[in-house]
């Protein structure tokens, strides 16, 4: 069963790996900071289209990120 703190450890993964702040991610999301660290650290969850920008922004996979596949 995927649980929600592996969910939010790969998306942790995904922005440290990435050259971008949370800060700038929010901004391209057109989000505020707080909501991005609320997906990381709290029981929040992002709209579908969020979760698709978010990967295309990051440039990683969704599959990896809801823990479909390991990669």
């Amino acid at each position: 069963m995927i649980k929600i703190e592996q969910i939010q450890k790969n998306l942790r993964e995904a922005i440290a790996n990435s050259s971008m702040s949370k800060k700038e991610l929010a901004q391209k999301l057109g989000i505020n900071p707080s909501t991005i660290s609320k997906y990381l650290h709290e029981d929040k969850y992002p709209a579908i289209e969020t979760l698709a920008n978010i990967c295309q922004i990051l440039d990683v996979s969704a599959d990896y990120i809801l823990c479909l596949k390991e990669y």
